[in-house]
């Protein structure tokens, strides 16, 4: 059963997307899909999964310099 992950970042621009774009790629494989929502004021991913566990999410954008945070 898929479940969806949403998270608050710092991710505000489509060119941080695509940095992010290998990292999310390689954590989501057989995972499942993500998406930013750059629209809302919280800048907002959403991560469809199976087996996924939002701390992976928060460590891998925090390593990559984001502020990121689950939201419930």
């Amino acid at each position: 059963m898929k479940k969806v992950l949403v998270f608050k970042t710092s991710v505000n621009l489509e060119k941080e997307i695509n940095k992010l774009r290998p990292v999310l790629n390689a954590l989501t494989v057989n995972a499942g899909i993500w998406n930013f929502d750059l629209e809302d004021c919280d800048n907002i991913l959403r991560i469809e999964t199976r087996n996924l566990k939002a701390n992976n999410v928060c460590n891998t954008l925090n390593a990559q310099g984001f502020y990121c945070e689950e939201l419930h």
